[in-house]
């Protein structure tokens, strides 16, 4: 690869995001194709593709993995990330954006926004990261630019403006108006090698162009106060092309502010877009220093993106390699990661030794020396990191945030078929857990089964799939399950006392704990009320540790326990026959004691679904959501003359869901799901999920 040497402030580290299908991936094969990594572009349903490199992937034509790709432009260095646009997979979506600077939203034209493209949105929001829109397909039958503009009006921001406003409708669109030079750029063919530039603007369109460009420079003066009493006194015309530029980026650095443009992403177009990532992305110096904390004292510490400071990086991301065996992609915010170095990970506390780095072009390796501050690249050698663990010079350490996880909704058992397969599966189980980890993986106590949970049905399949091809185990799948959880509803009190004297030295913990919901209705908080020493302090942690182990495992049916406050507010204890195990046994029987006082009730799923359907086909679907215990939330017109329903649906009524619908809409209507939030089930159904647990 040529242009090593490049400055930090010309880095461009940013990620490709979208709804499924709206053409993330080939808007990636077209920027790799312009800036002469690939010599074609490959066509994602002919499985051609540079990023989508799993078999999977280019089978189904849907990316499943983030695939690290860097490309060269105009003496910039961009580090690209092509995200998937599945449900399933949006934690690699989460990962990616929590390293990444900059992000390309890509938009289906036929279709503006979608349901998934919210929720993309929505995670970049929250890392707040700052995007560009690209409206892909314009040039397609049914493709609109300016329809799809008002679905990112009306459904992501009223700030979001064209930069470019394409020539032509459909099929005869042939380039855009860039409104910041005002410079008309065309093409012949899509597939064509360069841009042609003109001043002329198509006649039709002068008076479009002026409108939108006057709505830009209204928008960019904001960022500035001398631009802005300038432009109030003298008009747009005082507002030179540069500084229109320097103000609209730092409109968009500051996160809330959209620049919009579209075209063919697999044309010659995608070079004004690149030109856009390059002019108005942030580089890492723009981002600025990362915040972390000292893991000895807590205070925190800041560290600037620049090699001589003391190294700092995040592990966001684990694959296997079948010929370089673990591969750990990091992010350096600060310092250099060299091949050879030992590297503190202050998540485990452990040192570990680096022991190559490489440069990623999707699954194709290019060793490299190391990398300095604000570069990503895969490295090879670290047994014990993981995703979201922090890698910081020895000497200096420094803890990043970490990266959280969703609990995975939906589970299926999982049986070898032969004794061969047996010992293969926990290593293809625990391989593939180590990448993934909304991937988990538990045994069910009462039946001895393996069980494997994953975010939805699309995940669990290709997992299955990953370990018959990649780890050659066959394996008996059962029935997706659901993930049902338990939780409290009221306050109860228990007391817990483990006593037992037979010979010898007897047994001795006595506690009293308060049971409680949680605020949040999440998770599990142990709270220490113990004045004096009714209770002596290294008794305490065991009895937290009773408490939660039980937890685990529910009073109603079994279920973990959610959203759960113990207080341990008094006790007793022994001088000669209290023990930790004593006093573990102690918060053990506090919990069967109070638990059951404390109004348990059984939680289950509920996933936000959307369905795109043909108006024929509403009331069928609307009366398909409410026999599936459905609450419909909303219903709006989109683009295509098609309707836009949204519901809350529990997970349990909507396996199988995705096919159920095609025959019901002739194959017409279409459909995703989230996870939205877990709700108490009703008892009727609460009756029918503790028989069933009891009759296994």
């Amino acid at each position: 690869m040529a242009q090593k040497d490049v400055p930090l402030k010309d880095y461009r580290n940013i990620g490709i995001i979208a709804h499924i299908d709206a053409g993330k991936t080939t808007t990636t094969e077209g920027i790799l194709y312009r800036t002469g990594i690939s010599h074609k572009i490959g066509a994602v349903h002919e499985g051609e593709t540079t990023t989508d490199w799993m078999a999977q992937e280019r089978e189904r034509g849907i990316t499943i993995t983030s695939a690290a790709v860097t490309a060269f432009w105009k003496g910039h260095k961009i580090n690209i990330i092509d995200t998937p646009g599945h449900i399933d997979f949006t934690v690699e979506v989460e990962r990616s954006l929590r390293v990444l600077d900059g992000a390309v939203t890509v938009f289906d034209g036929k279709m503006g926004v979608e349901a998934q493209t919210e929720t993309v949105w929505r995670q970049a929001n929250k890392y707040g990261v700052p995007r560009i829109c690209f409206i892909n397909k314009i040039n397609q039958i049914g493709g609109d630019f300016y329809k799809s503009l008002d679905s990112i009006h009306n459904r992501l921001s009223k700030h979001a403006l064209p930069v470019h406003l394409p020539i032509g409708f459909e099929k005869d669109i042939n380039g855009v108006v860039d409104l910041v030079d005002m410079t008309v750029y065309t093409y012949d063919d899509f597939t064509d090698h360069e841009l042609k530039t003109s001043k002329e603007i198509p006649a039709d369109m002068v008076d479009k162009v002026k409108h939108a460009r006057s709505l830009l420079v209204e928008a960019a003066v904001e960022a500035e106060d001398e631009l802005f009493e300038r432009y109030l006194e003298q008009g747009e015309e005082s507002i030179t092309v540069e500084e229109l530029r320097r103000a609209l980026r730092k409109r968009v650095l500051a996160g809330d502010f959209y620049l919009v443009t579209g075209g063919d992403g697999r044309g010659v177009i995608v070079e004004k877009l690149l030109d856009l990532v390059m002019e108005y992305l942030p580089s890492p110096l723009d981002v600025g220093a990362v915040q972390g904390t000292n893991p000895k004292t807590g205070d925190l510490i800041e560290r600037q993106p620049d090699d001589s400071e003391p190294l700092s990086a995040l592990a966001f991301k684990i694959a296997t390699d079948p010929f370089v065996g673990r591969l750990i992609f990091v992010r350096v915010y600060s310092g250099k990661l060299t091949a050879g170095s030992y590297v503190l990970n202050t998540t485990t506390g452990e040192k570990e030794r680096i022991g190559r780095v490489v440069r990623m072009h999707a699954d194709k390796r290019e060793d490299i020396d190391g990398i300095g501050a604000g570069d990503i690249a895969a490295v090879v050698g670290l047994k014990g990191t993981f995703t979201g663990h922090t890698l910081s010079d020895v000497a200096k350490p420094v803890v990043l945030e970490s990266i959280e996880f969703p609990e995975p909704p939906v589970s299926i058992a999982v049986e070898p078929k032969t004794k061969a397969d047996q010992e293969k599966m926990g290593i293809a189980l625990q391989r593939l857990a180590e990448e993934d980890p909304t991937f988990r993986i538990h045994t069910d106590e009462e039946t001895g089964q393996t069980i494997m949970s994953g975010m939805g049905e699309l995940h669990l399949d290709i997992l299955v799939d990953r370990m018959k091809r990649e780890f050659n185990v066959e394996a008996n799948i059962g029935e997706p399950q659901v993930a049902f959880r338990e939780t409290i509803r009221g306050v109860a009190e228990a007391q817990g006392k483990h006593a037992k004297q037979s010979g010898g030295r007897g047994q001795y913990g006595d506690v009293w704990i308060r049971f409680e919901p949680t605020e949040s209705g999440e998770g599990f908080e142990f709270v220490d009320e113990i004045k004096g020493g009714v209770v002596p302090q290294e008794y305490r942690k065991p009895v937290e540790k009773g408490i939660q182990d039980t937890l685990e495992s529910g009073v109603i049916a079994g279920y973990p326990m959610i959203g759960v406050k113990a207080t341990l507010y008094d006790g007793s204890y022994h001088d000669v026959d209290s023990s930790e195990l004593a006093f573990n046994l102690a918060g053990v029987l506090a919990v069967k004691e109070g638990i059951p006082k404390a109004k348990p009730v059984i939680l289950e799923p509920v996933m936000k679904v959307e369905v795109s359907t043909p108006e024929d086909f509403m009331g069928d679907i609307i009366g398909d959501l409410n026999s599936r215990r459905g609450r419909i939330d909303a219903m709006e017109d989109i683009p295509g003359g098609a309707k836009l329903v949204r519901a809350f649906v529990p997970l349990a009524n909507l396996f199988g869901y995705t096919n159920d619908i095609r025959s019901m809409s002739q194959g017409r209507a279409a459909s995703t799901m989230e996870l939205a939030q877990y709700e108490e089930v009703p008892p009727n159904v609460a009756q029918e999920i503790v028989e069933k647990r009891t009759n296994k």
